[in-house]
């Protein structure tokens, strides 16, 4: 991933990726690679959340599926009701639309994020 793109995403998730287990938000990039899709790119992102963790609002620009390894997490979607997710549940969160993730459980959260997003563009775009 860019730097700047990470960076981006490491400050509205309020931390960078790490390997300290300690971390309250740790994120791991696994894999960004071209698709047939022109000028769009997929990205795919492990976000491991401390109890109590809020990953505050943003968007991105293309679309998202998080699905939950561990723990729960509850998502709010702009303008739809909270849900909460555990493992093994996964949520669609269409381009552009501001959200946000918490953990909600006693425990580590993790979810898998992958991206269908337009290439070249800040992965994460903060809430104004």
């Amino acid at each position: 991933m860019k730097m700047i793109q990470a960076m981006a995403l490491a400050l509205v998730l309020g931390g960078a990726a790490t390997a300290h287990a300690d971390q309250p938000l740790q994120r791991t990039d696994l894999v960004q690679n071209d698709i047939d899709v022109p000028g769009h790119e997929a990205v795919q992102v492990r976000v491991d959340f401390a109890p109590g963790v809020l990953a505050s609002n943003h968007s991105h620009p293309g679309e998202e599926i998080a699905f939950v390894l561990d723990g729960t997490l509850e998502y709010r979607l702009e303008g739809r009701e909270p849900v909460t997710l555990k493992a093994g549940q996964s949520l669609f969160i269409p381009s552009g639309v501001v959200h946000s993730a918490k953990n909600v459980g006693s425990g580590k959260a993790s979810e898998l994020a992958t991206y269908i997003v337009q290439k070249g563009e800040p992965l994460v775009v903060p809430a104004k």
